[in-house]
């Protein structure tokens, strides 16, 4: 196939924007050809996990997940503690505020200032998810898996794909729920509860188990990167799978692993259509939803 020198003229849409990306080369190229698979992906009615690592909340991305799970782009999502609490945060009305980078980081704590490099997050917003989280997590009685305690937080919400997992009963997966603020609390005021990841591990094999096309995005990498890959040993392994991280493999990390590697631990199968976009996903993600939704 020749490389077709890219024309951006007046009025072009994204979409065609990400079409035209995929007959050029290097990242622009892989970025068009996951818009490519993800759109089979829907088509082809698969079932298709989201995993969400790094900062995508504080970075603005939260209304294009809830976007692509109201859609059906995505039907279940794995997510970092993290992003989880910072998801809370902006449903009880508390925003993440543009900050720099290069900010006296002491000078910030003592004004009550929370950095996340060029976002800051102020005091009375952890404050006030503190206060929910313990009025929430008060309430519960019982064996948890992580995902009917995030369809708790979710029926207590508004405004958030928390809430519309919980309307729609998909399974949000937190791994990492321990790791976080909401864990912190859940042990603090959860006197009632108990956390079963075992329950989560169930219904994750039950998902990958369906006698229908199975598909995987991966937003960054870590523990939801691997939750959900690793259920597919045994299972039958994914048809789909698009990667965007900007880790790179020679370190050994899993976040910087390669889909073919997958392949070789039979995560995915050996003819799985597959591609890795070296991006920050603040960028691509947005691109390849607007791809879609045209």
């Amino acid at each position: 196939m020749k490389i077709e020198p890219l024309k951006v003229e007046k009025g072009i849409r994204v979409s065609e924007l990400v079409e035209k990306f995929s007959y050029t080369a290097l990242n622009a190229r892989r970025l068009g050809e996951s818009g490519k698979i993800w759109k089979e992906m829907v088509k082809e009615d698969a079932f298709i996990f989201l995993t969400l690592a790094g900062a995508m909340i504080p970075a603005g991305m939260r209304d294009i997940i809830k976007d692509l799970l109201e859609n059906r782009f995505a039907h279940s999502l794995v997510l970092t503690g993290a992003n989880v609490v910072h998801e809370v945060c902006e449903a009880l009305g508390f925003p993440h505020l543009s900050g720099s980078p290069l900010a006296n980081d002491v000078e910030l704590a003592n004004k009550g200032v929370s950095r996340i490099y060029d976002v800051f997050m102020e005091t009375p917003a952890f404050e006030g998810v503190e206060r929910f989280f313990m009025e929430t997590f008060k309430e519960l009685s019982g064996v948890f898996s992580s995902y009917e305690i995030l369809w708790e937080i979710g029926k207590r919400l508004q405004n958030s794909f928390l809430s519309l997992a919980f309307e729609n009963k998909i399974p949000v997966f937190c791994p990492t729920l321990h790791d976080s603020i909401a864990g912190l609390h859940l042990m603090l005021y959860g006197k009632n509860a108990v956390l079963n990841y075992s329950k989560d591990a169930k219904m994750l094999l039950d998902l990958c188990s369906q006698k229908r096309k199975m598909g995987i995005v991966i937003i960054g990498g870590g523990v939801p990167k691997n939750f959900a890959l690793q259920a597919m040993l045994l299972a039958e392994g994914f048809d789909y799978a698009i990667q965007i991280t900007t880790d790179t493999p020679q370190y050994g990390g899993l976040s910087g692993a390669t889909l073919e590697e997958a392949k070789s631990w039979c995560k995915l199968k050996g003819d799985a259509k597959a591609v890795t976009v070296y991006c920050d996903a603040t960028i691509a993600l947005p691109l390849l939803y607007a791809y879609l939704i045209d």
